[in-house]
C-alpha cells in the first residue's frame, strides 16, 4: 500500500469511527427517559422520599433522568400533570378524584400508580385549654384552615363519621393557620399532623398542650398521597413508569433505614432547611402514613378496590363534584414492583 492509499484508508476509518460514536451516543441518549416530577409541597422532610433515589442514582440506574420540583398543593400538582407540564407527581388521592369527577372529558387525566401515604395525614388540632378532647367537642366550634387544605376539604367526611354539626369556618393563608390557633382566634384547625404539630411547637406551644384528632383514628379511612402519572406518559413509557416505581421503592427503604442520612440529602437540595426539625417531620410522616397497620395489611404501594370505591363515594359527596367519582379510573396498580420487593417493613427499625 502506497502512502496516499494508506492516508485515504486511515481517513475513512476515522470517519467511520466518528459516525459510529455519534450513533452510539444518540442511541444512549434515546435510551434515557427524562421525567419531570412535581411534589405536593415544599422541600420538607417527606420530600426526602423522592430526593434520596435521585441522589443515590437509583433512577439513573433505571435509565431515567428524573428532576424533582417543589409544589404548592396537591390540586396544583394534579393539574400540572394533567396539562403535561409534568410527567409524574405526588398528590393527595382526594384531589386526584376531584379532578377526575370535575373534568370527565379531560384528555389526559392523571392516574395513581403507587400509594405512598396509605392513611391520610389529615387531623384536627386544638389546644387543651380549649376543652376540646374528642370529635364531639367540636360541635358548634370555630375551625380554621386554608380553603384548599386537604383536611378542611375532607372535614364533611370526618363530621359525618363523628356526628359533628354547627361548625363555623375561618379561612386564612397557610402561614397564619397555627398562629391563629395559638392566639385563640379559632378553636381548632385542620391540617397534616406532621406539618401543623411542628408549626405549633415552633410558635411556643408545648406538645403536651396540643390535642390531635387524626382522621384515621376517628372513622375516616381515606388514602393519602400517591405517585401519579399522566395517561399520555403512561401509554408512551410504560417501562419507564415501572422502572421509576422500582427505583423509588429502593429509595424509600433507604429513607426508612436512615432518616438522618435522608435529611442530609434534603439539606443538600435546600440549604435553608432545619435538619433537626425536618428529621422529626419525616419520622412523623412515616409513622402516621407509611408504616401503618393498614399499609402492612395491604402491602406498601398497593390500594384496595373496596376502600377506593368507598373513598370515591365520600369525596363525591364532600366535594360536591360535577360527576360521581369512578374509582376504577383513578388507580392502576399494574406497574408496581412485586410484593416481596415492596416489603418496607423488614427495613423499619422503629
Amino acid at each position: 500500500m502506497n502512502k496516499r492509499a494508506f492516508i485515504h484508508t486511515a481517513i475513512q476509518t476515522a470517519t467511520a469511527l466518528c459516525v459510529a460514536t455519534a450513533f452510539s451516543g444518540a442511541a444512549f441518549a434515546q435510551a434515557v427517559t427524562p421525567i419531570k416530577f412535581q411534589l405536593d409541597w415544599r422541600f420538607e422532610g417527606p420530600a426526602a422520599l423522592f430526593l434520596v433515589p435521585v441522589a443515590k442514582g437509583y433512577f439513573k440506574d433505571a435509565k431515567l433522568d428524573v428532576s424533582v420540583d417543589a409544589g404548592n398543593g396537591s390540586g396544583g400538582t394534579v393539574t400540572r400533570v394533567a396539562s403535561g407540564s409534568y410527567d409524574m407527581g405526588f398528590a393527595d388521592m382526594a384531589a386526584l378524584m376531584e379532578f377526575h369527577a370535575n373534568n370527565p372529558d379531560a384528555p389526559n387525566k392523571p392516574v395513581a400508580v403507587m400509594m405512598v401515604y396509605n392513611n391520610t395525614p389529615a387531623s384536627v388540632m386544638a389546644l387543651k385549654k380549649s376543652g376540646i378532647k374528642t370529635p364531639a367537642d367540636l360541635n358548634g366550634k370555630k375551625l380554621g384552615a386554608p380553603v384548599f387544605d386537604a383536611g378542611r376539604r375532607a372535614f364533611p367526611i370526618f363530621a359525618k363519621a363523628n356526628n359533628i354539626t354547627g361548625v363555623q369556618w375561618t379561612a386564612m393563608d397557610p402561614p397564619l393557620r397555627e398562629t391563629m390557633l395559638a392566639r385563640g382566634d379559632v378553636d381548632a384547625i385542620t391540617g397534616f399532623t406532621f406539618t401543623s404539630l411542628l408549626n405549633l411547637e415552633a410558635r411556643g406551644i408545648k406538645a403536651d398542650d396540643i390535642v390531635v384528632l387524626p382522621y384515621p383514628n376517628h372513622g375516616v379511612k381515606l388514602y393519602g398521597n400517591a405517585v401519579i402519572v399522566s395517561e399520555a406518559f403512561l401509554k408512551k413509557n410504560p417501562e419507564a413508569v415501572r422502572g421509576f416505581l422500582r427505583a423509588y421503592t429502593k429509595g424509600v427503604k433507604d429513607v426508612i433505614a436512615d432518616p438522618k442520612g435522608a435529611i442530609v440529602t434534603l439539606k443538600a437540595r435546600d440549604g435553608l432547611v432545619d435538619a433537626t426539625l425536618e428529621e422529626r417531620r419525616l419520622k412523623l410522616a412515616l409513622d402516621a402514613t407509611v408504616l401503618t397497620a393498614d399499609a402492612r395489611a395491604e402491602g406498601f404501594g398497593n390500594a384496595l378496590a373496596p376502600r377506593l370505591s368507598l373513598m370515591g363515594s365520600q369525596v363525591s359527596d364532600a366535594f360536591a363534584t360535577k360527576a360521581r367519582v369512578d374509582s376504577a379510573t383513578i388507580w392502576n396498580g399494574l406497574f408496581l414492583p412485586p410484593a416481596a420487593e415492596r416489603d418496607i417493613f423488614k427495613t423499619a427499625k422503629r
